[in-house]
């Protein structure tokens, strides 16, 4: 699931053409921006999105505040221009306040961002080319961390890299599983209510194929991040994505059927419903390994490379200043994000919920 699944997709895609979109003038735009507590970012946001190359008559920004305490509202409520709105909402999660914003949106394409990140001048005008197709649904685009800090968010930003691969092999392929929630554009009349206990980006993206539509994967259309370097961060962070994308999947499950969604299905179960379940193979494999390594000599190695690689990796985890050589904060990476898909899988067999 993790290296079998993008090397066979990437034979396969050797098989497919690519496809090219033309730009069309002056579409009808509606961005939104749910915000808790972003004052150091609303500002520059808001100007990266008004500093588009991409430029229309038609456009709308809808800053939504979910319960900020700081000065997210004022600032953005600064700018008095007429194509921002800004809603003051009370505190409810960003699902709800998703949800609470698209009903103010009013044109035909509506832009997902967070607003933690900023986009490049041409993000827009590479984002909104696929809709020149009527069979595109929705588009995504691709997430980077330049600054890849001293700790586990270089793995952030390997990671980043390895999706990014992914998301372009199944591209070309008309099999792309979903976008990343930094960066996502979706038709209105697509979208259905996102439900509260699943990862909003994943559900927000499974709109278009659902309805028979197309996800195009725009790796042009740049979003600038920041990586995670905290360890508790990482792990919660991971365990919450675990629960919310099994939720989300369980919600989508007739996209699951590869009879009726045929390679897009067999892309979704290898993407995003065998690798969250993998984590669950390692600890039977290191204690299987145990007894069997004194049988031949590939067990022997097989059981040592392990011990090394968890070895690597707590120490990895425990040098918060990134002093070791970044082999260890990679594998840190690895380790604390396997623990979080393994603690996760759990909690969702379980019954556990996040708002």
């Amino acid at each position: 699931a993790v290296i079998g699944y993008p090397i066979l997709l990437s034979i396969i895609s050797l098989f497919y053409k690519k496809t090219s979109y033309s730009m069309q003038d002056n579409l009808p735009i509606s961005i939104i921006i749910a915000a808790h507590n972003e004052e150091k970012n609303i500002t520059k946001k808001i100007v990266s999105i008004l500093s588009q190359s991409y430029q229309t008559e038609k456009l709308q920004i809808i800053i939504a505040s979910d319960g900020s305490t700081d000065q997210t509202v004022n600032l953005a409520q600064a700018f008095d221009n007429p194509c921002i709105t800004v809603l003051d909402l009370p505190r409810a999660g960003k699902t709800s306040t998703l949800n609470t914003a698209f009903a103010y949106a009013e044109n035909d394409i509506v832009v997902f961002t967070d607003a933690d990140n900023q986009w490049e001048v041409s993000t827009l005008e590479h984002l909104l080319r696929p809709f020149s197709s009527a069979e595109v649904g929705a588009s995504a685009g691709q997430m980077i961390i330049p600054n890849s800090g001293k700790s586990l968010s270089l793995g952030d930003s390997l990671y980043r890299h390895y999706e990014s691969w992914i998301r372009a092999v199944e591209n070309k392929t008309g099999c792309m599983v979903s976008a990343d929630g930094a960066l996502l554009a979706l038709r209105k009349e697509l979208f259905q209510t996102i439900p509260l206990d699943v990862n909003d980006d994943f559900f927000l993206s499974t709109c278009a194929p659902v309805n028979g539509k197309k996800i195009i994967y725009v790796e042009n259309a740049k979003v600038i991040d920041e990586g995670v370097d905290e360890v508790d961060k990482q792990y919660r962070r991971r365990i919450r994505v675990t629960v919310g994308g099994l939720k989300s999947l369980a919600a989508r499950r007739e996209l699951l059927n590869p009879f009726k969604h045929k390679l897009y299905a067999i892309a979704l179960i290898s993407h995003k419903l065998i690798r969250r379940l993998s984590p669950l193979c390692l600890i039977p494999l290191l204690i299987s390994n145990f007894f069997i390594r004194d049988i031949h000599i590939f067990y022997t190695c097989t059981l040592y490379l392990q011990l090394i690689s968890y070895g690597l990796a707590i120490a990895g985890l425990l040098d918060s200043q990134g002093r070791l050589p970044k082999i260890f904060r990679i594998a840190g990476y690895i380790l604390i994000t396997l623990i979080g898909m393994t603690v996760g899988c759990w909690e969702f067999l379980t019954g556990k919920k996040y708002s």
